[in-house]
Formats: structure tokens, C-alpha cells, sequence
């Protein structure tokens, strides 16, 4: 099992930008893929941004696209999640988590294993 632990998030105004690092445990981490999930109160958790076990491939969900950007260092076992032009409704926790194929994956089943969560909230 992997052990992934989230870090970077805070209080920010809207417009500004914030850059969230996941450390993962497992030396295996380069044979899969990479997601970044959130979650506001009283909703559901929803796709943020995905990325294949060597990068070159990525998803977004629409209402981050263009904003935000996954990124991985897979020689330090590190997911990013670069984001830009924040808005109020980005409000939540944001999770990270281990894929469980080297492809993206936008549902939360393709991801077996996450983190703790790392709060993000932008003040408008």
C-alpha cells in the first residue's frame, strides 16, 4: 500500500495561485498513473486533473481547464497540481491519488489509494 501525503494548500484571494505537491511512498510510483480529486462541503468528490505514469498524457476536468496544470517528478516520487487564477468555487479539499493502470483515469475508481486531503479556500 501506498502512503501519499499532500501538501500547499491554504487561504488565498481569488485570482491568486497556489501549487499543491503530493509525496508518494512507494518506489512503484513511476508505473502508474496520478490524480487530483476535491471535494466541497456538501458535495460530492469530483475529478480535478490526471496524468499517465510518464507524464505525457493528462486530463482536466472543464472547469479547471486552462487554469490548471498536473505535473510529475517521478525521480522524486511527486505529483503537482499548479494552480492559477483560483476562484471562490475552487474552495475544497483536494485529495490526491494512485492510479491503479499507467492511463488517466476521471472516475474515482480508477484510483486506489489517497491521501488525506489538503484544504484549498479562495476568498473572493
Amino acid at each position: 500500500q501506498v502512503q501519499l501525503v499532500e501538501s500547499g494548500g491554504g487561504l488565498v484571494q481569488a485570482g491568486g495561485s497556489l501549487r499543491l505537491s503530493c509525496a508518494a511512498s512507494a518506489r512503484t510510483f513511476s508505473m502508474y498513473a496520478m490524480g487530483w480529486f476535491r471535494q466541497a462541503p456538501g458535495k460530492e468528490r469530483e475529478f480535478v486533473a490526471a496524468i499517465s505514469w510518464s507524464g505525457g498524457s493528462t486530463s482536466y476536468a472543464d472547469s479547471v481547464k486552462g487554469r490548471f496544470t498536473i505535473s510529475r517528478d517521478n525521480a522524486k516520487n511527486t505529483v503537482y497540481l499548479q494552480m492559477n487564477s483560483l476562484k471562490p468555487e475552487d474552495t475544497a479539499v483536494y485529495y490526491c491519488a494512485r492510479g491503479v493502470a499507467v492511463v488517466v483515469a476521471t472516475a474515482a475508481r480508477g484510483y486506489d489509494s489517497w491521501g488525506q486531503g489538503t484544504q484549498v479556500t479562495v476568498s473572493s
